[in-house]
């Protein structure tokens, strides 16, 4: 794994869109390194630590999105791996998730890969993704009738209004759901945050929602 890291890492710093893609499907395709693998160990690492060289410190901000661009790209040339990933595990069919960031949230592909998480779960994960407004969401909550609503928040900052986000849609559902979040925001003081919030549960890793989509989400 540490040799696959370091290997795409030499195309992810130089920027190589096309080198980096097929490295990584090649990968893929000859089963050495699976998708979820490949999220947890690989992409997640190199996208929560950018590096940025000195003279390149006044287009940080255009680097960051353009490598940015090459995950979100990888990411979606890996949904056939992650179809194949959910059949061999064989999980139960279970409903609907949504998986979402706050509405000032723009990080979202950390939540793409949680997306792909639930769906090898053996769930239909719907990605509404950042910039969704508060009440187009609660308004496609009764036709969707998600059993879990996955919130992904990155900055600190728009942790208020996730929680404003939980206390609404607590008010619009008669049922039971479950509200799970994550994301860096939370890295630090997971517990306290998870309660500020109100949401039922935390997870950073794939084990996680997996344990807790067995043990604890009942559909």
């Amino acid at each position: 794994m540490e040799q696959i890291l370091r290997e795409f890492e030499v195309y992810f710093e130089e920027e190589d869109k096309e080198k980096a893609v097929q490295y990584v499907l090649k990968k893929l395709q000859d089963k050495e390194i699976d998708v979820i693998n490949l999220y947890s160990n690989v992409l997640t690492p190199l996208l929560n630590n950018m590096k940025c060289r000195m003279e390149d410190q006044s287009i940080r901000i255009w680097k960051e999105h353009v490598k940015t661009a090459i995950i979100r790209t990888i990411v979606e040339c890996s949904y056939p791996y992650v179809i194949e990933k959910r059949d061999l595990i064989n999980q139960p069919k279970r409903g609907n998730v949504t998986v979402l960031c706050p509405p000032d949230e723009y990080h979202d592909l950390g939540a793409r890969m949680v997306a792909d998480f639930f769906t090898i779960c053996g769930y239909n994960a719907i990605f509404v993704g950042s910039a969704t407004p508060y009440r187009d969401f609660y308004n496609a909550i009764p036709l969707i009738k998600p059993e879990v609503v996955a919130i992904s928040v990155s900055n600190y900052y728009n942790l208020v209004s996730a929680k404003r986000m939980i206390d609404e849609i607590k008010k619009v559902v008669n049922y039971p759901l479950k509200i799970m979040v994550g994301g860096y925001a939370f890295h630090d003081d997971e517990i306290s945050k998870l309660k500020t919030v109100g949401a039922d549960y935390y997870a950073k890793t794939f084990t996680e929602i997996l344990k807790l989509t067995e043990d604890e989400v009942s559909i």
